[in-house]
């Protein structure tokens, strides 16, 4: 089967599990997932699951970046801060439904291969940074959108402070390994709104920067 097929099959099976904005379906078929996994892995890279990469990190499961995009109710013109750029998968799928892209990576290797894998696929509207992604990126907030990729133990209040007073929407994953919660925070003029999504499971958001990786 080719990669193709594997595509449209994921493709209807994430219409199943209620991916139901066309946008998003677009985009996630618009990306080839095969080029974000491990050579060896290139054969599960349209498989409904997760997978390893580099520096115990994973490539999440393609409905959990379908799902999360999909709860940020994106706008063409929006600008959105994505913290833990992993592979740069979720960072590739966002790109293709907004304006501007700013995404964190504590891991300087993983950066300078997403780095790679966006110049590859001409994804010109991702800016990348090297920094603890537990601060976010204040010199370029407010962002409309925030979405975080590992888990926070707590509500992570410095990223939800550079939302925009304005309708922006931060989804995150919060809580210890083994209950993990996604939550969706609407921020207002009345303050911050969280609404529980969905059980989920990620690696911890970290504090600091790793040493020589």
């Amino acid at each position: 089967m080719s990669y193709e097929a594997h595509k449209i099959r994921l493709i209807m099976e994430l219409r199943k599990q209620g991916i139901t904005d066309k946008r998003v379906l677009g985009a996630v078929e618009r990306v080839p997932r095969e080029l974000f996994v491990a050579d060896a892995m290139r054969s599960e890279a349209y498989e409904n699951i997760p997978l390893p990469i580099s520096q115990g990190q994973t490539i999440s499961q393609p409905f959990i970046v379908a799902y999360m995009t999909q709860a940020l109710a994106l706008g063409e013109r929006d600008r959105v801060l994505e913290i833990g750029t992993g592979s740069g998968y979720q960072s590739a799928v966002l790109a293709h439904l907004c304006r501007r892209v700013c995404t964190i990576e504590r891991y300087r290797t993983l950066l300078a291969q997403a780095e790679t894998r966006f110049e590859t696929l001409k994804l010109h509207n991702i800016t990348t940074r090297l920094g603890d992604g537990g601060k976010g990126w204040p010199e370029l907030a407010p962002f409309a959108r925030i979405i975080v990729t590992a888990a926070a133990p707590t509500m992570p209040s410095a990223l939800a402070d550079q939302l925009d007073e304005d309708g922006g929407i931060m989804v995150v994953p919060v809580g210890q390994p083994g209950a993990q919660t996604l939550i969706r925070v609407r921020r207002d003029d009345a303050g911050f709104h969280e609404e529980r999504l969905l059980d989920v499971r990620f690696v911890p958001l970290v504090d600091g920067m790793p040493q020589g990786r």
